[in-house]
């Protein structure tokens, strides 16, 4: 039994949470949260009992924390963490800055501790069907891939102020789940982005209609699409071309049923966001942390995963400010 200190108490650690308590390897043995109250009410929730991070962190019994604060914490507690000898699991993204964050990985090297980043995505059951097709030939060698990820509404500003942009919080997903998908990284990325949604948004610098082209050594490409509005729902899509057939993801709806009269066909609308659209994801993806911890096999997400992709925001955020492709390698 795995006993796992949760940091941060927002939306997305009541999820981990969940995770966490519903899994038969792991328990949640304590909860923080820079604000106490949240820490205490989420830990009530779940027979946990509300600690300080470093308390958490000091703590010899507890095996693993899961990172769920603010993104400019990551790779301070990270390094924290894996230097009191705790596996980690932490949210992504590594860091705002990718500097920061190859700096993290060199701080971390020699403690040797597990260090999972929490791209969930490559855990939903229908991504992860795509990929395992793709690994038996089912469609040939991947030649064209294509990612859409429409959020239903944009955030408040002063999250995006606080955000990192788009392409770290946004596409973050988006690129590792290309590395997923292709095998490997880019060569080449361009980026095109700009604030239509909400001026304010492009006001904070940054941008809420977003496509990215990227190229790899051997030709492939990959072409991604985001946007902070979809006014219809939570638009997460997969398609990847391949030399003998077609894999497609498609969206999550909110019931199965086709109405068809001579007015039309209709259908339900997709899932409104993630919390309905990923939830068994992250249950997944917490039980391949657990099992990877128990029988010593390799992570199925690695730190290196996460530089890979935050790599991949950076240079499209180059892309964008100059309209000229980046090589990833000058990243």
């Amino acid at each position: 039994m795995i006993k796992v200190g949760l940091l941060g108490a927002g939306r997305i650690a009541g999820v981990h949470a969940t995770a966490i308590s519903s899994n038969p390897g792991s328990t949640l043995a304590a909860v923080s949260d820079y604000i106490p109250k949240n820490a205490e009410k989420l830990a009530a929730v779940y027979g946990s009992t509300a600690r300080t991070t470093e308390e958490i962190i000091a703590d010899d019994s507890i095996d693993a924390v899961l990172i769920a604060t603010s993104t400019d914490t990551h790779s301070d507690l990270i390094e924290a963490a894996t230097a009191a000898g705790k596996a980690v699991l932490c949210e992504k993204p590594v860091d705002l800055s990718l500097e920061r964050a190859r700096a993290c990985r060199k701080n971390t090297k020699s403690s040797g501790k597990p260090i999972m980043i929490g791209f969930n995505r490559r855990f939903d059951p229908n991504f992860s069907a795509m990929k395992t097709a793709l690994d038996a030939g089912e469609i040939g060698k991947a030649e064209l891939l294509s990612i859409t990820s429409f959020d239903p509404a944009p955030p408040p500003v002063a999250y995006i102020k606080v955000s990192g942009g788009l392409f770290r919080d946004m596409m973050i997903h988006d690129f590792d789940m290309a590395n997923f998908m292709m095998g490997q990284t880019p060569v080449s990325i361009m980026a095109a982005g700009s604030s239509i949604v909400d001026p304010e948004i492009g006001g904070a610098g940054d941008v809420d209609t977003a496509a990215v082209t990227m190229t790899y050594a051997d030709g492939r490409i990959c072409v991604i699409k985001n946007s902070r509005r979809a006014v219809y729902g939570y638009d997460q899509r997969v398609e990847l071309l391949g030399s003998e057939g077609l894999l497609q993801a498609q969206n999550m709806l909110q019931n199965t049923v086709v109405k068809s009269t001579t007015a039309g066909v209709t259908a339900a609308k997709p899932t409104y966001f993630f919390l309905e659209r990923y939830m068994p994801s992250y249950a997944n993806e917490w039980a391949a942390f657990v099992d990877a911890l128990g029988d010593r096999s390799a992570l199925p997400v690695t730190l290196d995963d996460g530089i890979n992709s935050l790599a991949m925001a950076e240079a499209a955020t180059q892309s964008t400010k100059t309209g000229q492709p980046v090589r990833l390698s000058d990243v």
